[in-house]
């Protein structure tokens, strides 16, 4: 970042987050004249999807492993002619009104870990939240123990780093060795393309192990033949499962970890329809790493601290409820891809450059006759789109019974160490009636992932105990990331720049003079 921004200046729009959806909306947004800030917490674009390897790790073909690489590569190279600032570096922690202007002020920490030299105030005329989402994990006994990540977690590892779980390293490096035996675990075709990559890269996959089933998907033909290219990346993903010889197991989750030190072995249960496990059902597959996940939740922080409204999804979270522009319930917020439901790196694509065509007509108050066409299109494939996706949450939401995975002893909330038996002893004994009551009676959730780790099940096992089957919407939280109690200090929420007096008096304003990294910001 500059060291001396000019004040006073602002954008027409903020993107927070750069992958599919924020690099989508960005370009479409610069594109049409808008002046455009990408702000994310990332060194180089592409979001969670599209990690790849610093040229250092010496990946000859990066491309091998992502599917729609083109599309992405396409899109970087318009992001790089299209003007826009790119902001990489950037952890955004509120967005508040620039009161009396009818602008926002997005507030933001710099820095790998937001340990930067100073906070960032960029303001802006709209905001467009493409801050994706993260895993949703459901806890079991030895699920701590080294050697257990995130199936997303080991996608990211194998993308970005090109090490394989289980003490291995992708052969995609050069001088690599093969990798361990790591079992895939948890529900949702992220599984799938987990296993895939894995098996390809050196991996020995001994099994995919899905708790839900794929028949509710044949239920519903007119969907599935709308969109056919996901039954066709299924049908790739199941080629190299059976080219590498791993076993699909569904209705069946892992219910142990077995292991001292690290991961030495698995317990897989058959479940019932609502996730218990199946008693004497139980065998064990040795291991040397589990990959596990349920599922993606949208990241919803900022958005649920400007009092975005937000909808029940069909597999048990909560999503932004949007208009058929992408705009949130707030007027001139707005937002694309994982925040108003899990749909793909293509629905997100779409919903980032339908968001920024639409955000363009707003603050020039035209639209041209091939903006009104190209919209329509962009309608009719995110309809089709959200379909599937409607679809593919049922068809893969966890059960009730999940929790009956848990004894006593099983630790929930891993930063404050929090055993599920203490969860359930803060409602049954101390009367607490939601999640937050057992925030604040147990800790579980005021550690450093703030509750994204833990969220889910700690909402579900308060549910859980007072006899109900969903657990309450999200909380609103003021602040979406950990602040440096300073920050807060010196931070003047409602001053104009140009009255907020010397630059040292209060965070940077960042101008779009200002170039950032080359390459822009991804998350």
């Amino acid at each position: 970042m500059p060291s001396s921004p000019s004040e006073g200046r602002e954008y027409d729009l903020a993107v927070i987050g750069a992958g599919a959806a924020g690099l989508a909306g960005a370009v479409a947004a610069a594109e049409r004249g808008l002046t455009v800030a990408l702000l994310d917490t990332a060194a180089r674009p592409g979001g969670q999807f599209y990690r790849h390897p610093a040229p250092a790790l010496g990946a000859t073909r990066p491309e091998a492993l992502h599917h729609d690489w083109s599309a992405f590569t396409a899109l970087r190279s318009r992001l790089a002619d299209s003007g826009v600032t790119p902001l990489a570096g950037h952890h955004v922690w509120t967005v508040v009104p620039a009161e009396p202007t009818g602008q926002w002020d997005v507030h933001a920490l710099t820095g790998a870990d937001g340990d930067g030299e100073r906070p960032v105030r960029v303001r802006a005329h709209a905001v467009l939240l493409a801050t994706g989402a993260y895993e949703r994990q459901l806890p079991f006994p030895g699920w701590t123990l080294p050697g257990v990540v995130g199936a997303g977690g080991a996608q990211a590892m194998l993308k970005s780093g090109l090490v394989l779980p289980g003490n291995g390293v992708s052969p995609a490096r050069p001088k690599s060795r093969a990798g361990g035996r790591v079992v895939v675990a948890g529900s949702g075709p992220l599984l799938l393309a987990v296993a895939a990559s894995l098996a390809t890269a050196g991996a020995r996959v001994p099994a995919v192990i899905e708790a839900s089933g794929y028949l509710g998907y044949a239920r519903h033909p007119g969907v599935l033949a709308a969109n056919a290219h996901k039954m066709a990346e299924a049908a790739v993903h199941g080629a190299a499962l059976l080219r590498h010889g791993v076993r699909l197991r569904t209705r069946s989750a892992v219910t142990q970890v077995h292991g001292s030190d690290r991961v030495v072995a698995v317990t897989v249960s058959r479940l019932d329809r609502d996730w218990r496990p199946v008693r004497g059902s139980g065998r064990r597959i040795a291991c040397d790493a589990l990959a596990v996940g349920h599922g993606l939740v949208p990241q919803l922080e900022l958005a649920t601290g400007l009092g975005c409204a937000t909808r029940r999804t069909e597999d048990g979270t909560y999503a932004l409820d949007l208009d058929a522009h992408q705009e949130t319930s707030v007027p001139g917020i707005w937002a694309a891809g994982e925040t108003g439901g899990i749909g793909g790196v293509q629905l997100a694509f779409i919903e980032g450059e339908l968001a920024g065509v639409a955000i363009a007509a707003r603050l020039r108050e035209r639209t041209s006759g091939a903006d009104r066409g190209r919209v329509r299109a962009l309608r009719r494939r995110r309809d089709r789109m959200r379909s599937f996706a409607s679809l593919m949450a049922a068809a893969h939401a966890p059960g009730p019974g999940w929790t009956r995975w848990l004894d006593g002893a099983t630790e929930v909330c891993r930063c404050e160490e929090v055993a599920a038996g203490r969860i359930r002893a803060a409602v049954a004994d101390d009367g607490a009636r939601d999640a937050r009551t057992v925030k604040l009676l147990t800790r579980a959730g005021m550690g450093w992932c703030q509750g994204r780790i833990c969220g889910a099940a700690v909402a579900c096992l308060a549910a859980e105990a007072q006899g109900a089957r969903l657990p309450p919407s999200p909380e609103r939280r003021p602040l979406a990331v950990p602040v440096p109690l300073e920050v807060l200090g010196a931070l003047r929420a409602t001053a104009a720049p140009e009255a907020a007096g010397s630059e040292a008096a209060g965070p940077e304003v960042a101008g779009p003079e200002e170039s950032g990294p080359e390459e822009g910001a991804s998350g």
